[in-house]
């Protein structure tokens, strides 16, 4: 009954700038944690950033510095603001929710960034 979808993927040049959304549907009581990931082809799935209900939030050391999270609560949104990205932050990008103790995922936002 819970949906993931993302969103804001796309094209840009390094140095550029891209803000993904996530927004949870369906039957939801409360959100508590929700992360970004992202996958490259043939790659381990990799944390990005993270953040509570509460607002604390973690970083990988490779974005730490250029990306940040928040959400919305009321919206059951989550977004992740990726500034001076680089070649190496190509990847597709996951929304991740634990909702009622379930995982969930979405299907994921291309980005692509150019040298």
């Amino acid at each position: 009954q819970v949906q993931l979808v993302e969103s804001g993927g796309g094209l840009v040049q390094a140095g550029g700038s891209l803000r993904l959304s996530c927004v949870a549907s369906g039957r939801i009581f409360s959100i508590n944690i929700m992360g970004w990931y992202r996958q490259a082809p043939g790659k381990q799935r990799e944390l990005v950033a993270t953040i509570t209900s509460r607002g604390r939030t973690s970083f990988a050391d490779s974005v730490k510095g250029r990306f940040t999270i928040s959400r919305d609560n009321a919206k059951n949104t989550m977004y992740l603001q990726m500034n001076s990205l680089k070649p190496a932050d190509t990847d597709v990008y996951y929304c991740n929710a634990q909702i009622q103790e379930v995982d969930y995922w979405g299907q994921g936002t291309k980005v692509t960034v150019s040298s």
